[in-house]
């Protein structure tokens, strides 16, 4: 088995980036083809490879990836998930990543960070709890320390 399968199995055959399926048939050479991709632009980091789209690693190319926030989430001032991933990784703790109008905005927005976290830090035990605040509903992430 080549890299590119090893990684693409361990990942589920889901792109890192935009958490979307990836086509184990389509051509390396097409934008929604596999390939393997480091998670971070500092080549002194020790990350391991992830499966992303051609598209999706070509377009972050040597910058920092942004992944972005479903549009059905009601969220206002949505924390930067790679950084928010990069200070729970290091350092453990909680962070609060997300203000919402309503308590169910807010437990929506929860379930989806878990899920999201789960591939995109795999390994990385994440709980998302829901908090009043202000009159809205604050999402805070919490981990252990690694």
């Amino acid at each position: 088995m080549s890299l590119l399968d090893d990684v693409a199995e361990r990942d589920g055959w889901r792109c890192w980036v935009c958490d979307e399926p990836v086509d184990p048939g389509m051509s390396v050479n097409d934008s929604r083809g596999p390939s393997v991709d480091s998670r971070t632009a500092d080549r002194k980091a020790k990350v391991p490879e992830r499966l992303a789209h051609r598209g999706c690693n070509t377009r972050k190319g040597a910058v920092k990836v942004v992944i972005a926030w479903p549009d059905r989430l009601h969220v206002a001032e949505p924390a930067p998930l790679i950084t928010v991933a990069g200070r729970l990784e290091r350092k453990g703790g909680r962070e609060m990543v997300g203000r919402c109008p309503t308590k169910q905005d807010a437990q929506e927005t929860a379930d989806w960070l878990v899920d999201r976290f789960s591939r995109l830090v795999p390994g990385m035990p994440v709980t998302a709890n829901v908090e009043p605040g202000g009159g809205q509903f604050l999402v805070i992430l919490a981990t252990g320390r690694r």
